[in-house]
């Protein structure tokens, strides 16, 4: 037990260092607790659980660091809550096989472009808040949110993608602005999990605390080292991911 719960906590810790600078975080802790025997509905209800601890002071780091737009995404909040509570419900009723084939494409797309369009991210060309702004902002974070209940794989790539592309975001803002989104729809699917009792909380609280550790280191050096610190950490997560969704096709 002593062991398992070592290893729970390192990747616990890795994982949520490498969520708050980039995305994809669950890449290391879901396998984790699949590795360590923890039975596939627990382990998912327990992740989110401790993920969402870590999530939470990384989001507090970066609105601190004034990383985060809240009047941009104002209307983006309640929006990605309904969302991601949509998702989790019709998660329950449709299979899920029939999205990877076409997440991994547009994840591999994302890193890609990401790779080859020098510059990108490395600026930051955020200008005036408008409304077709907000109500796109809010319609970003109804459709990554319910994504993120349904399936989940790849929504911080995409997040952070959408703000630079978009909205013209360096790579630190972007990270800020998905992060409120990511942290938005991850509380949201907590409290369905705890609801319908998915959390094994002996295991979900030590990790928990590392993962706060994790997202705090995590988040002060993005901040303090910017957008070069962040780019090529979101290109190796998002390949990362299209690889993941690959193999599980295959196998």
């Amino acid at each position: 037990m002593l062991f398992k719960m070592i290893f729970l906590c390192s990747a616990g810790f890795l994982a949520a260092f490498v969520d708050s600078i980039a995305g994809g975080g669950g890449l290391i802790s879901l396998p984790a607790y699949l590795f360590a025997g923890v039975p596939p509905h627990f382990a998912l209800g327990t992740n989110k659980f401790a993920s969402t601890s870590g999530s939470f002071l990384s989001t507090l780091g970066y609105a601190r660091s004034n990383k985060i737009n809240f009047r941009l995404l104002r209307f983006a909040v309640p929006a990605t809550v309904l969302g991601a509570a949509l998702g989790v419900r019709t998660v329950l009723l449709i299979p899920q096989d029939f999205l990877s084939p076409f997440v991994s494409v547009m994840i591999l797309v994302v890193g890609l472009y990401t790779v080859f369009k020098k510059g990108i991210g490395e600026h930051n060309n955020f200008t005036t808040i408008t409304r077709r702004k907000v109500l796109f902002g809010t319609l970003v974070g109804f459709t990554l949110g319910f994504y993120d209940g349904f399936f989940g794989p790849g929504t911080g790539s995409f997040l952070i993608f959408i703000f630079i592309r978009f909205f013209r975001y360096d790579f630190i803002n972007a990270s800020g602005n998905a992060k409120l989104i990511n942290f938005t729809s991850n509380i949201t699917s907590l409290v369905m999990f705890a609801l319908n009792g998915k959390i094994d909380y002996a295991i979900g609280i030590p990790v928990a605390l590392f993962m706060m550790i994790g997202s705090t280191v995590g988040t002060r050096l993005a901040i303090r080292n910017g957008s070069k610190f962040i780019r090529p950490i979101f290109i190796t997560m998002s390949i990362a991911v299209f690889v993941k969704l690959v193999w599980q096709m295959t196998t």
